[in-house]
């Protein structure tokens, strides 16, 4: 079991032992909808004799929200300010649907019980979300995740930590082009007590030299040269004295790349032939073979002239 689910394992057992109040009843909305439900709605739909012992059900059954069997996989006793507002928005809804039912008496009161428990069960599944994809995401360093404690209602910062270091990314980039070296991690942004992205540049010496610092989580480099290659540290701050994330990148220069200049088709171009060489003839175009016979016109002009001079000859034959 990891540090951080067995600490929060622990503290769940022993919140046990703490008034129970149940993750809804943390949200004044609900208290103060549970009160209108106690002042407005019951003296006109159920006998008076009957208002304190329904109430106090009532309560019980919300506070037993939280009387979920401990598991690291679906319910650690804490949820986060998201999942409480879902499962205490389901709630409001379902109450609200029964006030406006206006529903009396004894099918109140099975209504209203029959709602509490599938509620129950809808917090189930959020808390069993919750616990899957959001409690502690980050898979590396060190996260400060506010959550909310079931058993006291208690707003606190809970640290999940896992390996220190996040791994080494290799990074390849041509001469004369910009360099970008990304720090940031998706659970970076839903994190607290973060500080300042700190950016070095490491020496085959172990030394390291600060090149960046502040809220920006990337450094670019403009126009690298092969000096610029090597590895480089990213360590993000934390209010604490461990670092949220250590990243190496390996920065690797390739050569500037070739950018091959293609003449342009109305550019006339004149082939040098070396000694040597043989320089083979375009071969002509349409446009070119068109150019060099005869057009229409002409080979009229000329039939004319023939007949012309055909006729001509056969006159003076007959004179």
């Amino acid at each position: 079991m990891e540090p951080q689910r067995l600490s929060l394992l622990v503290a769940a057992l022993a919140g046990c032992l703490l008034p129970a109040r149940g993750c809804v009843i943390c949200d004044p909305k609900v208290v103060e909808e549970l009160s209108s439900l106690e002042t407005n709605y019951l003296p006109g739909h159920l006998e008076a004799k009957h208002h304190k012992d329904v109430m106090k059900r009532v309560k019980q059954a919300v506070k037993d929200f939280q009387d979920l069997p401990i598991d690291e996989d679906s319910y650690m006793g804490v949820v986060d300010e998201a999942t409480l507002e879902k499962a205490s928005w389901s709630l409001l809804k379902d109450l609200k649907r029964i006030t406006d039912s206006d529903v009396k008496g004894e099918l109140f009161v099975d209504e209203l019980f029959w709602t509490l428990r599938l509620a129950k069960d809808t917090f189930a599944s959020y808390a069993a979300q919750f616990q899957k994809e959001v409690f502690c995401p980050n898979k590396c360093g060190l996260m400060l995740q506010p959550l909310i404690w079931c058993s006291t209602c208690q707003k606190q910062v809970h640290s999940c930590r896992k390996s220190r270091s996040c791994g080494e990314r290799k990074v390849k980039v041509h001469q004369m082009e910009d360099m970008i070296l990304d720090c940031e991690l998706n659970w970076h942004k839903v994190s607290q007590g973060l500080t300042d992205y700190s950016f070095y540049r490491v020496w085959k010496n172990n030394s390291e030299t600060l090149m960046a610092k502040g809220q920006e989580p990337t450094l670019t480099k403009t126009m690298v040269s092969p000096k610029d290659a090597g590895t480089y540290r990213c360590e993000l701050g934390t209010v604490q004295s461990t670092p949220a994330t250590i990243i190496h990148f390996h920065v690797t220069v390739l050569p500037k790349r070739i950018v091959e200049e293609t003449p342009s088709p109305n550019t006339e171009t004149q082939d040098e032939t070396a000694p040597g060489e043989v320089t083979l003839d375009r071969p002509q175009t349409s446009a070119t073979l068109q150019s060099q016979s005869p057009g229409p016109e002409k080979v009229l002009r000329h039939r004319l002239v023939g007949l012309l001079i055909g006729a001509i000859v056969v006159r003076r034959g007959l004179e």
